[in-house]
């Protein structure tokens, strides 16, 4: 038996929203507890999000008058997925509201409602959405901490900090207030640049990890929500992931599988290693992707220069679409979106992005296809076919328009908008992802499974390191993070309850 550099109840490897929600359960309940994370700051994929959080049938849903409740989410669910992982599915429903009283118990901790709509036309379906965020949290408010919550995307790439000026936003937010929380305790702490490099096993049970040089027990359980393996290039073409390691929003040095692998290594059981929260990404000046969603002009058009789906589809259906499509594919606009027709993170500027030849501008469309390789009849006749659906109002071919998520980021405006307004410009679009979805099979209480289906002991997992409950489908704003607290806080309760 090898010596231990230090001593925890709960070590938690991963600092994204679903692990820093489980540590803060761990420590709030009095239970000494580690976070590890592998790179300098905290928050992973997390921290760059809009924060949204899928929870249904809670209190913040009820503050805001909305007539959500967990039988509408219930059957919302039941319509996408069928009885597939029931048992999950009924535990993250009757965790939802229970998780919320907990974490808004806490005066760090402040949500509000936040209008984003449910992604599926289907029964039990929120029109204006069921998400919420939290609020935003001054910079001074976090003190010394704010140097260990990782910066907006744009920032972060470019290797500056947080702004002095504005309040921690969305990701940041979230991140900073559970950092806040977690540090109130008195029973946590912070280890940054220390990556999990295993786990180690005493009897049939985990025990502690080896990480960052360190050897750490955890003498009540090992809970991974250390992110996906994304960011992997080895990986990705091994589990058959589409997409490139190049073109995900991970954070640089983050998401590499290494949690995933140590439990593989163990005995763990693996699924949906295939699969990714997928959308489309506009490459930046430096090449890396900019999550791409609620397009509001323009058309996406794939190799052969022919639009191929609904580009408002929510963005990981389109992704999906674009997985099974042959690119290159580029996004077509024209002058009068006066910018880019959508959302961009991180944000994208028109003179930047022509001066760094991401985006490509031309006189006339058939100008404009010879300069992005396609055929300058083909992609002539799409937009002349695009333009006619917008003067008649209706989108023949894929009906783009006619579902309450387009309109929401068109402001309820059509979306099927002509393009007639030299001059005319086009930018590349990749398949990109906000992370893989597949990991470690779990039982409903976060603990992983090994072969024969069993629990190891002492070990847990949730966010994307293990393997999600919703399979290949993103029903709503907000499920990879809500869905990440759940299992995660539901893991602390099943340590709670384990012997030492």
């Amino acid at each position: 038996m090898g010596k231990w550099d230090d001593e925890y109840d709960v070590v938690v490897a991963g600092s994204g929203a679903g692990a820093m929600a489980g540590a803060l359960a761990a420590a709030a309940s009095g239970l000494r507890t580690a976070v590890l994370e592998k790179t300098r700051v905290l928050g992973g994929t997390s921290a760059y999000s809009g924060s949204a959080i899928w929870l249904p049938g809670t209190r913040v849903q009820e503050r805001a008058g909305l007539g959500d409740s967990a039988e509408s989410a219930r059957t919302y669910l039941r319509a996408l997925l069928g009885d597939e992982n029931e048992a999950h599915r009924e535990a993250f429903l009757a965790t939802a509201p229970e998780l919320v009283d907990f974490l808004e118990s806490d005066p760090a901790l402040e949500f509000t409602f936040q209008a984003f709509p449910d992604y599926f036309d289907a029964p039990g379906r929120m029109d204006m959405g069921r998400s919420f965020v939290p609020l935003e949290l001054p910079v001074e408010q976090l003190g010394d901490l704010a140097g260990l919550v990782r910066p907006p995307v744009d920032r972060d790439r470019a290797g500056r900090g947080h702004s002095a000026s504005k309040p921690m936003a969305q990701g940041r937010a979230l991140i900073g207030r559970l950092l806040l929380a977690f540090t109130a305790t008195g029973n946590g702490a912070v280890r940054t640049e220390t990556p999990l490099t295993g786990l180690v096993v005493e009897d049939g049970r985990v025990v502690g990890v080896e990480a960052g040089g360190l050897r750490l027990r955890a003498r009540r359980g090992v809970l991974l929500a250390a992110g996906g393996f994304e960011a992997s290039a080895e990986l990705r073409a091994a589990r058959g992931v589409p997409g490139a390691a190049d073109w995900t929003m991970a954070p640089d040095g983050a998401n590499t599988g290494d949690a995933i692998e140590a439990a593989v290594k163990i005995g763990a059981s693996t699924g949906l290693l295939d699969q990714a929260w997928f959308c489309p990404g506009l490459r930046t000046a430096d090449g890396r992707p900019a999550f791409t969603l609620g397009f509001r002009g323009g058309l996406i058009v794939d190799g052969s220069g022919r639009r191929f789906a609904n580009e408002s589809l929510p963005y990981d259906q389109m992704g999906r679409k674009m997985a099974a499509a042959e690119g290159p594919f580029h996004l077509i606009f024209d002058a009068r979106s006066d910018g880019l027709p959508a959302i961009s993170v991180p944000p994208l500027a028109r003179d930047e992005q022509l001066a760094s030849g991401q985006w490509v501008q031309a006189g006339s469309v058939e100008e404009l296809a010879g300069k992005i390789g396609l055929s300058p009849d083909a992609l002539s006749e799409t937009v002349a076919r695009f333009n006619g659906f917008a003067e008649k109002g209706a989108d023949e071919d894929f009906h783009r328009g006619e579902d309450p998520y387009d309109r929401y980021f068109s402001g309820g405006r059509p979306c099927v908008v002509a393009l007639d307004q030299a001059p005319y410009f086009a930018a590349e679009v990749v398949l990109s992802d906000l992370g893989t979805k597949g990991g470690l099979r779990t039982d409903p209480d976060g603990r992983v499974l090994d072969a024969s289906g069993g629990p190891i002991p002492g070990l847990y997992a949730a966010g994307n390191t293990s393997a999600s409950f919703t399979g290949p489908v993103y029903p709503g704003p907000g499920v990879p993070i809500g869905s990440a607290m759940a299992f995660a806080y539901r893991a602390v309760q099943d340590i709670k309850r384990s012997s030492t």
